[in-house]
Order: C-alpha cells, then sequence, then structure tokens
C-alpha cells in the first residue's frame, strides 16, 4: 500500500486540456471535478490508471533538525544508474522569496518513484541561497554530480546587488545520493569575468550525451547576465561541459543577446532544459521573458555536442505557456515530453505535450495531457522506470514528473506524478479543417466538432460554449506587429447566452496585459474590442472600445478597426472610437489566432460565426460599408441586404480590398474538411 497524499486519474479517453478546462469552467469546481481528492492508491491501482500522484515536500517541519521550511520550490529529477530515483529542491526558510536562507534537499526513491525516503539536506545554506539544483548522472561511473548557484542571503529575499555575488558550485555522490561531497566553487571554469549581473545553473537535470563522437559527455544548461554599472546589457545562454564524468567543468555552447539602445531583448533565453537527438545534438529549450519576439518558449541546438550552438536560440510563438521554466525529456525514441503549465497568461494548468520529431514542433495545447488543472509552476521530467532498458528508453516506460502546485498557489507545495505512455495516449491524428482563403495561408484547425449552419454570408458555424473553437497555424504574417489593421466577422448569439457568460468572437496574440487584439461580447451584450500594445522597453498599454448591448439572436456585423491613432468600432454600421494606443501588438508572449475562444481556454462562445476576415490595414468607412452587404438571402426576422457580385460580401468590381494585398486571413467557416472529434468532454463525464 503506497503512502497517504497519493492520488490516481481513473482511465478515460484522451482528456485535452481545452476539454478539462471548459468543464471546470462551466462547473465553477475545477480542483474537485478534474483532480480526484487525495486517496490510497495501490500498485494494482496505477496499472489500471497509468497514473498515481503525491505531493512529495510540502511547507512544514521537514528538515532534519526540526526547523520548518516556509516553502519549497525549484525542483529537479534525475534517475540513477541504479535506479533510484533522487528529487531535489529547494528548502526556503524565512519566506518563499528567491534570495532567503535556501537549503538544497532531496528525496530518494529505489521503486521508482512509489515511496520516498525522509527528506535529506544536501547542501545547507546557513543563512544564505544555495539553489538551482541540476544534478547530472555520469553512465559510467555512476556519480551523480549536482551543480548549484550560492549567494549571499538577503533580508526579504531582495535581488543581487551588482556586481551580483551568485557563483556555480560542485557538488557529487557516489553512493546513490545517499551521502554528498562537500560544495567546491565552480566560478572560475563556469563564470566569465563578465557574466557580473545574474546567474544561474539549471533548473533541472543536465544529460549524459549516449550518441555521437563526444559519447559520455556531461552537459549542464546556464544562463547569466552582464552589467555596465548602470543597466544590464547583454544575456547569456551557455552549456557546461564536462568529458571526464564531472571531475573537470568548461564552458561550452554560448549564446550571448545584447541589448537594443532602447533597452529590449530580441531573446532572453534563461532557465534552459536539454535533450539529446539520435544524432548526439543538443537540444536547449529555453524560458523566454522579456525579448520583443513573440513567444515565452526558445530553443537553440548543438550539433557538436554542446560545444557550439549553430545558431541563436529561436522563438516557438504557439507552444503555450506563461514565463516560466519547462522541462524535456526523451521518453523513448520517437516521442519527447514537453511539460509546463499550458495557460499561456498564468502559471496553471499543468500539461504533458509531446513532440515526434525531437522537438522540432509540439502538440497543441488542445491534444496535450492534462496533469492538473490547479496553479502549477517550475517542473523537471525523468524516466524512472525503463521497463528493462538500461538507458531507460524500454517499452512500456514509466516517466517521472516533479513539479510546483497547489490549490491556492504554485507555490504550496511539491508534487510527484509517476504516469506511463499508455497514459499520455496515442499519437492525435490531424484535427479537422476549414479552409482559410487568405493568400499563402493553411487551413485553421477545428476544434471540439462546431455545427455547419446557414450563415449570413453562406455557411457559417456554431460553437457550443463547451470546447468548440477554430484555431490557425503559426505563420509568419499573421502577426499584425505596429500597423493598422481591420478585423471584420459576423456573429450571432442567444440572449440567454449572452446574459450568462461572455462570448469571445476573435482573439489573436496573448492573454492578460500581453500585447493582443480581441473582440468578445461582454455579459449583456455589448460588443468590445481591446487592442493592447507595447512601444520600446515600455509597459503594455491597452485601449477598449464598446458598442451598445446586440443580444438580440439576430446577425451582426462587427469590425474593428486600428488606424489614424484611433480605435474604431462598428457594429451594423454604427460606430464608437478611442483614442488607439501606440506600439505594436505582437510581442512578447505566446501568439495564436482563436475564433470561439479565449487563448487560456476559459471562455467559449455560445453562438454562431461567419466570414472572419483580418486585413493589414484600416479600411475605410466606403469598405467597412461594403463589408456589411452580403450577396445572400436575408435570414428569418432580419432584412434582405443589397448583394454584390464577386466574392461572397465583398466586391472587387465595388472598389474593395484587394485580398493579394491586404487580406491575412479569410475565414468563411463554409465548411469542415475531416473527421469531426469525439466529444471527448461528454463522454468523460
Amino acid at each position: 500500500m503506497a503512502p497517504p497524499h497519493v492520488r490516481t486519474v481513473p482511465a478515460t479517453p484522451r482528456n485535452p486540456v481545452r476539454n478539462a478546462l471548459a468543464a471546470a469552467a462551466l462547473a465553477g469546481l475545477a480542483s474537485s471535478l478534474l483532480v480526484p481528492p487525495p486517496a490510497r492508491a495501490t500498485d494494482t491501482g496505477f496499472t489500471d490508471t497509468g497514473f498515481e500522484e503525491r505531493v512529495l515536500f510540502k511547507a512544514g517541519p521537514e528538515a532534519a533538525d526540526g526547523d520548518a521550511y516556509a516553502c519549497f520550490r525549484i525542483p529537479a529529477l534525475v534517475t540513477t544508474v541504479r535506479g533510484t530515483v533522487l528529487a531535489f529542491a529547494e528548502g526556503r526558510k524565512r519566506d518563499c522569496s528567491d534570495a532567503t536562507d535556501i537549503d538544497v534537499v532531496v528525496k530518494r526513491s529505489d521503486d521508482a518513484g512509489r515511496t520516498w525516503s525522509p527528506l535529506r539536506v544536501v547542501d545547507e545554506g546557513l543563512g544564505d541561497t544555495h539553489g538551482n539544483p541540476a544534478p547530472v548522472v555520469d553512465g559510467r561511473s555512476g556519480r551523480i554530480t549536482l551543480l548549484t548557484t550560492h549567494n549571499k542571503g538577503r533580508p526579504g529575499g531582495g535581488n543581487c546587488d551588482v556586481p551580483c555575488d551568485r557563483t556555480p558550485h560542485l557538488q557529487y555522490s557516489d553512493d546513490d545520493g545517499a551521502h554528498w561531497s562537500e560544495p567546491e566553487d565552480l566560478t572560475r571554469e563556469l563564470r566569465p569575468p563578465g557574466w557580473n549581473s545574474w546567474y544561474a545553473t539549471g533548473p533541472g537535470h543536465g544529460i549524459r550525451l549516449a550518441h555521437g563522437p563526444h559519447r559520455g559527455r556531461l552537459v549542464v544548461g546556464l544562463n547569466a547576465e552582464s552589467h555596465d554599472g548602470t543597466r544590464v546589457h547583454a544575456n547569456h545562454a551557455a552549456l557546461a561541459l564536462s568529458d571526464d564524468g564531472g571531475a573537470h567543468w568548461r564552458l561550452g555552447a554560448v549564446d550571448s543577446h545584447p541589448t537594443a539602445p532602447d533597452g529590449t531583448y530580441a531573446q532572453k533565453p534563461s532557465e534552459l532544459t536539454l535533450a539529446e537527438r539520435n544524432d548526439g545534438a543538443v537540444y536547449a529549450g529555453g524560458r523566454e521573458q522579456d525579448g520583443t519576439e513573440l513567444g515565452n518558449r526558445d530553443f537553440a541546438v548543438s550539433p557538436d555536442g554542446g560545444t557550439a550552438f549553430a545558431g541563436p536560440f529561436r522563438s516557438v510563438p504557439d507552444l503555450y505557456t506563461p514565463m516560466v521554466q519547462g522541462s524535456v525529456a526523451v521518453l523513448r525514441p520517437g516521442r519527447w515530453l514537453f511539460a509546463s503549465p499550458a495557460d499561456p497568461d498564468r502559471r496553471r494548468s499543468m500539461t504533458i505535450r509531446s513532440s515526434y520529431d525531437e522537438g522540432r514542433t509540439w502538440e497543441g495545447v488542445e491534444q496535450g495531457r492534462l496533469v492538473t488543472p490547479d496553479w502549477a509552476g517550475y517542473s523537471d521530467m525523468a524516466v524512472v522506470d525503463g521497463g528493462g532498458d538500461r538507458d531507460g528508453y524500454g517499452h512500456g516506460a514509466t516517466a517521472g514528473l516533479l513539479y510546483e502546485a497547489g490549490r491556492g498557489n504554485a507555490r504550496d507545495e511539491i508534487r510527484f506524478a509517476r504516469f506511463t505512455e499508455e497514459w499520455l495516449g496515442p499519437r492525435p491524428g490531424p484535427p479537422p479543417t476549414t479552409p482559410d482563403r487568405a493568400p499563402g495561408a493553411r487551413d485553421a484547425y477545428v476544434l471540439g466538432g462546431p455545427r455547419p449552419v446557414r450563415g449570413r454570408s453562406g455557411g457559417g458555424l456554431a460553437f457550443d460554449g463547451v470546447d468548440d473553437a477554430v484555431r490557425l497555424p503559426y505563420r509568419a504574417s499573421l502577426p499584425l506587429g505596429a500597423r493598422d489593421f481591420t478585423a471584420a466577422l459576423w456573429f450571432r448569439s442567444s440572449p440567454k447566452a449572452i446574459r450568462a457568460a461572455e462570448q469571445p468572437l476573435l482573439w489573436m496574440g496573448g492573454m492578460g496585459g500581453a500585447p493582443q487584439v480581441a473582440l468578445r461580447v461582454a455579459p449583456g451584450g455589448r460588443v468590445t474590442g481591446q487592442v493592447t500594445a507595447v512601444a520600446g522597453a515600455g509597459p503594455a498599454r491597452t485601449a477598449v472600445v464598446r458598442s451598445a448591448a446586440y443580444g438580440d439572436g439576430l446577425w451582426h456585423r462587427v469590425v474593428l478597426r486600428r488606424g489614424g491613432g484611433r480605435i474604431v468600432l462598428t457594429v451594423d454600421g454604427a460606430a464608437s472610437s478611442v483614442p488607439g494606443v501606440p506600439g505594436t501588438v505582437s510581442r512578447n508572449s505566446t501568439f495564436g489566432v482563436h475564433l470561439g475562444q479565449r487563448p487560456d481556454g476559459r471562455a467559449w462562445l455560445t453562438g454562431e460565426l461567419d466570414d472572419v476576415r483580418v486585413y493589414g490595414r484600416a479600411l475605410t468607412d466606403g469598405e467597412v460599408a461594403r463589408l456589411g452587404r452580403s450577396g445572400q438571402p436575408g435570414l428569418p426576422g432580419q432584412p434582405r441586404l443589397p448583394g454584390l457580385p464577386g466574392l461572397p460580401g465583398l466586391s472587387l468590381r465595388a472598389g474593395g480590398p484587394d485580398p493579394s494585398r491586404d487580406l491575412l486571413l479569410w475565414l468563411p467557416l463554409d465548411r469542415v474538411d475531416g473527421p469531426v472529434l469525439p466529444k471527448l468532454l461528454r463522454s468523460d463525464k
């Protein structure tokens, strides 16, 4: 029998995040509905479900000397050559800040994470900050090397002064983590003098290369900043290398990004997570924060075993995650895993997404496997039971996920989950699509299963308010940047639906205070257009324009424009406007284009959409008037509008905009191609 604080998840069909979050929103009880309460679990239960979870670190008197920890953060996970699983964390004593009195602690499991030892202190802070654990295992000797970062503890957890005193240190264990050497300073080897501001090892495990000419090399991620006495002027993402089992270390690949004159970065990769491709190349995935390019994740590849990167880090705009550390692990050849919160705005909804091409592309949120809808933060993953394969890639491998989580806060506790590939589910097939007729566009993905209906200018789609949406695959032409634009669509929703909840129509960009363009109907029926933009290194600014109420169950034409220094919202020819906000609406955050869904999956459209278009300029009033005309018959309860020849809703011969020059997306929503996905949410109930 396993100890308390274990959760077993019933075997269910594949449970995409979009479905889980939709259920949570409908019920208002995400945690209680989707994560069963703590229970005792048996090995038989895990065999039946393929998943179990327990709280491994929680604030309280866990220290060996009886002192209480205020919180635990920064998990790291490795499996040793003998199969022992080591779970590291920072034990923060006075408070939960980053520069308080912090110990590096560990728990050990000799049965693939089923049971765990009591907490042991590996590196005692003694009033200072000892953290950022980055363990790596040498497969030849079995030695576990642990890289960490030390700095002086500060009252209230304040950040380092400049020059910053954060320094890399090394410890090792030759008995599967039972005992550890004293920390050894590695500043001369791994911290150049110019890296005088922030500095960090990991966090998360390093890797030992198994392929290519550098087989046996140990690789750990680093990141740092440089300060010129006035401001931070460069960011560095780097790899630390050892070719003798961890005895000696040196810097390998370094990608340095200087700041622009306005103080911004193009990219600022940090907190690297590593994996090895089959040819021995090192994949380094990073947390992206403060860079001007889109996305909260970035990556670089070193084709020579970590000696140099093939090029600068590149952003992954549509890999949905907030600004937070994430983790990558190789479950088996041909299937990599990425663990991170999947809400693009907040640290919540820990989700595991797969890659079947060694990190070149990743599953979307709707295809991933939700671990919890709770608040969630940093994580690390490792194969904890290789199914009989010494390298940990055997058939039937069990993986472990160590991650920050909590029902009230992501820092409440650190949980450990064990799961199988069967629990993750098979590789999903392609989703159904609907045509995007803009030049050079790929078809849009249809999620959930919206119903075809008679639209306002041909066919349209009806969304059920639960899990129906349309999402465009990312392409470089979609972000609007700093240019003027026009977004236009037809919508219809029932008075009951509009009274009950927000109705998202079109969303381009991020969430919260991130740059974005959004069209939605507020409860009560007022159409709302939001434009959030940022210029230079300044804060983002938001303009919101609202219409009169339109909760009457009829079709309405909505047009949102930015141009001439103003934001103009036109509904059925009636215009409202507010002063515009300068700058780009596509920067720094994740980027997606959604119809019928907020990007965080916490609001869904109950209603119908038709003929959605976005132009890369502000249309004139005359062009907007022509967009409101349709060649289709009028619908019951509405007058017939005069039609124009040519394209539905737009006549080129009548002087309309030229699609080949201005049209960025055009979704007529007149058909759905491919099999409709099953309603997993309803079967889960």
